[in-house]
């Protein structure tokens, strides 16, 4: 560049003859002529493309460099390992030209990480009724005079952008068909296709591109409510963007102005309340109004809602000797008549119900203790040993179900 100057000097301003320059410069007349009619500044050279030794072993070592951004970096081989290994395929060129190509690789990675990898996103537009968005997060509230990590239900109406925040102590597929129905009955109606991550609750087993192995209790609750489930890519939390910043909004806009609460049903009713606050509170964005009056005109795209679905996952037990089953480090007595045989348990997010033979034979209220602070408990029903102290009427007086007899 400084070349280029000098020779522009002398002949636009020094006003040296053509001739005199190519004498000084040693560089024909008829370059310089080039360089001052085209005003060259800089000079731009071509470089041909040469074959390198490289070339056939190009693809192999790209693949190595690219298995080794999977792996710690403690893991990862360096360059001259690398080049060993090459050499060992046949490669016979310089360590240099490895470790040129391995330079250039990681720089072009870099470069793209700051700027295509980074993302390029299309805004979305939803139809009235055509689709929810549903995610779960972790956060914590005081309950029962404790400080408790909960598993909370996201559920936001696309198109309206009204949502539902609802607690559960578990992830579990009772705790999910629930958070739908509750969804579903303050909306006030169901869209025609729900977004999900690939939760373990719902998707069995991940395939290639949108393949899925959908659970089968996920598919009987997609039927009931008739809409169709749609999963998004693996790692990819922006293709359902509107309830991920509802996870984080609810953080400031709930959580960290929560009081407490005596039990999980009076945080869920304050939650519910707070939710239907912000809807009249908060401007929807994109269309005229708050969240409150797109939801009212988004109302009748939406299918009235039917009965709630029987949302309970059934387990195989055995009664035990003693007239229990266990579940969840708890055990529950059961009627005498079905000690030693086997019964089916369907577990609700709040109870435990145990059917025999077709028919319901008792139920319980269902205890979920995450901490494990204390062993586990026992929860009796006297009414069922009734027909076992008919005939040992001596278990009356020292008999565990019978102390809390009224």
């Amino acid at each position: 560049m400084g070349f280029l100057r000098v020779i522009r000097k002398w002949a636009l301003r020094d006003k040296m003859p053509i001739r005199e320059i190519a004498r000084r410069t040693g560089v024909s007349r008829n370059t310089i002529k080039k360089y001052l009619r085209e005003g060259f500044v800089e000079p731009a050279f071509q470089t041909p493309d040469r074959p390198s030794k490289l070339d056939p072993y190009a693809k192999q070592l790209t693949a190595w460099l690219v298995s080794d951004q999977r792996k710690s970096r403690k893991e990862r081989r360096t360059a001259k390992l690398m080049h060993a290994d090459l050499v060992m395929l046949g490669y016979d060129g310089s360590y240099k030209r490895v470790a040129a190509f391995v330079r250039e690789w990681k720089g072009e990675r870099q470069r793209a990480h700051h700027t295509t990898d980074r993302g390029t996103f299309v805004p979305l537009v939803f139809a009235p009724g055509e689709a929810f968005q549903f995610d779960w997060s972790e956060d914590w509230a005081y309950v029962g005079g404790e400080r408790i990590k909960l598993q909370v239900a996201h559920i936001k109406l696309s198109h309206s952008r009204a949502f539902l925040v609802r607690a559960y102590l578990l992830q579990t597929h009772e705790m999910l068909f629930d958070a739908h129905w509750h969804a579903f009955r303050v909306f006030e109606g169901i869209p025609g296709r729900g977004i999900y991550d690939n939760m373990k609750t719902a998707v069995d087993k991940v395939g290639i591109g949108k393949e899925r192995d959908v659970n089968a209790r996920f598919t009987a609750m997609t039927s009931h409510y008739v809409f169709d489930p749609e999963f998004c890519n693996p790692a990819a939390g922006w293709e359902k963007g509107q309830v991920e910043k509802n996870v984080r909004d609810a953080r400031h806009r709930m959580w960290q102005l929560m009081p407490a609460f005596p039990d999980l049903d009076a945080l869920n009713a304050w939650l519910e309340e707070r939710c239907k606050l912000l809807w009249a509170e908060t401007a929807h964005g994109t269309l005229p109004g708050s969240i409150a009056d797109v939801w009212e005109a988004e109302k009748p795209a939406l299918m009235s809602l039917p009965t709630m679905f029987d949302g309970f996952v059934e387990e195989r037990k055995r009664v035990s000797p003693t007239c229990l089953i266990s579940f969840d480090r708890t055990r529950y007595s059961v009627p005498a008549s079905f000690a030693n045989r086997p019964v089916s348990l369907r577990i609700y997010p709040e109870r435990l119900v145990v059917v025999a033979e077709g028919h319901v034979i008792c139920t319980h209220e269902r205890i979920i203790d995450r901490l494990h602070r204390q062993p586990g408990r026992v929860v009796y029903d006297w009414r069922h040993y009734l027909a076992a102290v008919q005939r040992k009427p001596g278990a009356l007086r020292n008999g565990a179900p019978f102390v809390e007899m009224p």
